[in-house]
């Protein structure tokens, strides 16, 4: 199960610095505008031989001295409720402030791990100056230097020492694990309870880590899956959920954890930003698809050419995997919701989907021998054998020819969509590999 890392503080820490160096991603995340993407502030960080995800709270906090603190809070509040480890960020260059010592205080009441990372050490002098965050109370301030990277080798050891050990709690394999995903008010409470909320006696709860996300096995009406609730759900009223940032750090760890995501949408408001950055963790994680639009008895024209519409406009905006189950219902009136779980069930098994060998080669040979990838530099690119690669997460292929390295994208989507047109793949991601024969 991964674990999940939050990086909290106030703004202009070097957060975002933090979060591109431990990752190690390039590209500088904005953190001055609001508008910021936010799954850019989500990425996975490998040290030592272990994967950790990391989630970094920056860059919402736009306005005036007392928003900015009660915005601050309520992403510590949230960065709490739902990280392993926090890394409380502070400024060396600036010294500790007001603000710090807030965050401090509602830190040292939470039960979770705290490392205090004292940034823009840049050089050994300055070092020197982390002593005054002692007084914060939250132990050793580890001092580093987010731009050139001094000092982020000891942090990442000290964080491995303080992640969770694995879950005893045995969750079976071959049991799919389903997980309800979307922004606020899309109606995942909803859907949840109107499953499980009469029959308890059908459910049961295995907790994961502290405040993990919670597995429900539910067996009932010929069906057997896990459903993934996550502590975020669960516990309302603690942390009001109006800024976008909750529903991404809620999102991450049932994304990760799941099979099959089924992605809410409310038909009354379409497809929004917010819904684009779940969608998009989803990619990035590689899980399987259903689309549900929820609310669908609010809206008045419900003919087959406004689901149509409706269809193309979802497709249209998740482009270019376009490939996955659109349904529309409503979780109040319970309609469609047992179909929702019987199509994730179905992406499920093509997430599993073996082609055998002999089939491959006969369908897809003469395809691409009708249309083979573009010559280059007057060189043909020739695929003498296809095969499924065992043992992957989701159906990987091997097309093996002779110059691999000059098969750009727009080809391999070719293959994909003629692959997706001879098998059901509806729902999972799939990946191509040409590789030299």
């Amino acid at each position: 199960m991964q674990n999940l890392i939050a990086i909290v503080g106030r703004p202009n820490v070097g957060k975002s610095t933090l979060f591109n160096r431990l990752t190690q991603t390039r590209q500088a995340i904005v953190t001055e505008t609001a508008g910021t993407t936010r799954d850019r502030q989500y990425g996975k960080v490998n040290w030592s031989g272990q994967e950790f995800s990391l989630v970094d709270t920056g860059g919402w906090v736009v306005n005036s001295d007392d928003v900015m603190e009660d915005e601050i809070n309520k992403q510590v509040n949230i960065a709490i409720e739902e990280a392993d480890v926090i890394l409380f960020v502070v400024d060396v260059m600036n010294g500790l402030t007001d603000l710090d010592s807030g965050v401090a205080q509602m830190l040292r009441r939470s039960r979770k791990p705290v490392v205090v990372v004292a940034n823009k050490a840049d050089n050994f002098d300055i070092g020197h100056q982390a002593a005054e965050f002692y007084s914060l109370g939250l132990g050793d301030p580890y001092s580093v230097s987010s731009i050139n990277g001094s000092g982020t080798g000891d942090l990442l050891d000290h964080i491995l020492t303080l992640l969770p050990k694995e879950n005893e709690e045995e969750i079976l394999d071959d049991v799919p694990k389903f997980a309800v995903v979307g922004r606020p008010n899309a109606g995942k409470s909803s859907i949840i309870n109107a499953l499980i909320g009469e029959e308890r006696s059908i459910v049961t709860d295995i907790a994961g880590t502290t405040r993990d996300s919670i597995y429900m096995r539910y067996n009932k009406f010929g069906m057997d899956f896990y459903l993934i609730d996550t502590a975020g759900i669960r516990k309302r009223g603690k942390v009001t959920e109006d800024l976008e940032y909750f529903s991404v750090i809620r999102s991450i760890r049932v994304i990760e954890n799941a099979d099959v995501c089924i992605l809410m949408l409310d038909a009354t408001r379409g497809i929004e930003s917010q819904d684009l950055n779940i969608f998009s963790l989803i990619q990035k994680n590689r899980k399987g698809l259903v689309v549900f639009v929820n609310k669908w008895d609010t809206v008045e024209e419900k003919d087959t050419a406004v689901i149509k519409t409706f269809e193309n406009a979802i497709r249209q905006r998740l482009a270019p995997f376009t490939d996955f189950p659109i349904i529309f219902g409503s979780a109040i009136t319970k309609q469609r919701i047992l179909k929702v779980m019987d199509t994730a069930k179905e992406v499920y098994v093509n997430r599993k989907r073996k082609v055998p060998t002999s089939k491959l080669n006969e369908i897809m040979l003469p395809i691409i021998e009708r249309t083979p990838p573009p010559a280059n530099k007057g060189k043909y690119i020739k695929v003498k054998y296809i095969t499924q690669l065992p043992n992957t997460q989701i159906p990987s292929f091997a097309f093996f020819c002779n110059l691999p390295q000059w098969i750009k994208e727009p080809y391999k989507r070719f293959i994909e969509n003629r692959m997706r047109e001879n098998w059901n793949f509806t729902g999972t991601p799939i990946n191509i590999f040409f590789r030299e024969k």
